[in-house]
């Protein structure tokens, strides 16, 4: 594959026929990749934007909406409701924060812990490794209320690991480092279908190790989230919001530059079942720089 290192830089939004108050896509029939109901907040890592906290927490229902945070990629053996990353959650002013932890599959089954995922309006995911949430919960009954709180409308979000987590395609899922791409742990939750989700993008110069997963899955779409960025979604649109970019891997997508893959800044959309991004500008108009393949 061609390993260019010029890409497009573009600012694109989606033209929709309807929004959501908050101005994020309203779902609308099947969804190919996206859940059909409930909206993702999928960050890159190293989240300092209040904002992106604010609009987690506004899709969850408001500052007094019940919300858990599961902070088992950090790999401690045990958490409580002192948790340090509950803070930046406080500080955008949730006021109902509830930690709930395991290592053990048969707790994670159990009615007692997946209680407070039944009564939350939002679910968040800290860093760590990606690795850990899947060992403790995939296949568990904490997944299938995770996918329950969708259902209902609420929100899933995560950083860093609990960004990659959310797609089908667990990218860096290795126990030994998080340098292989494809590792020994290769199932995500799925709450994006078909995709693979990379984090730290452009500040850890991770933009070009994607390319190893598309080669061997050609399919698959491949989103890279840069640090304090987030991608927010609903049904199978997103719009990217935080300071830095987002990066699109399609091997179907066909660049004039000749790249591998392309950027999207704040405020960008995309389609990821037509695998479209559109400019919203004073005349919605789909990028120009950026075709389908025949065929792809």
């Amino acid at each position: 594959m061609n390993r260019s290192t010029t890409v497009i830089a573009i600012g694109i939004a989606l033209a929709l026929a309807g929004t959501a108050g908050n101005g994020t896509p309203t779902p609308l029939g099947a969804q190919e990749v996206g859940p059909a109901n409930g909206s993702l907040v999928v960050v890159g890592g190293a989240m300092q934007d209040l904002g992106i906290v604010r609009r987690f927490i506004d899709l969850a229902g408001g500052p007094d909406a019940p919300i858990v945070v599961i902070p088992t990629a950090g790999g401690a053996a045990e958490y409580d409701q002192f948790y340090p990353g509950l803070r930046q959650f406080r500080a955008a002013g949730a006021t109902n924060l509830t930690v709930i932890h395991t290592n053990d599959r048969d707790e994670a089954d159990s009615e007692a812990f997946v209680r407070p995922i039944q009564e939350a309006g939002g679910v968040w995911f800290p860093g760590g490794r990606q690795w850990r949430i899947a060992d403790s919960y995939l296949d568990t009954r904490t997944e299938e209320e995770l996918h329950r709180v969708l259902e209902r409308g609420g929100v899933i979000g995560g950083s860093s690991a609990g960004a990659s987590i959310q797609g089908s395609y667990l990218i860096r899922g290795d126990t030994q480092t998080n340098t292989i791409m494809m590792g020994d742990h290769e199932e995500g939750f799925g709450f994006l279908r078909n995709v693979g989700v990379d984090q730290h993008l452009l500040r850890r110069n991770r933009q070009f190790d994607m390319l190893e997963v598309m080669e061997a899955m050609p399919d698959l779409l491949g989103i890279g989230i840069d640090e304090n960025t987030a991608i927010v979604v609903q049904g199978d649109e997103f719009e990217v919001i935080g300071e830095s970019y987002v990066v699109i891997y399609d091997t179907g997508a066909q660049i004039d530059t000749g790249g591998d893959f392309y950027f999207l800044a704040p405020g960008d959309r995309f389609n990821m079942a037509t695998r479209e991004a559109r400019r919203l500008a004073n005349t919605p108009r789909p990028l120009d720089r950026v075709q389908r393949r025949p065929g792809g």
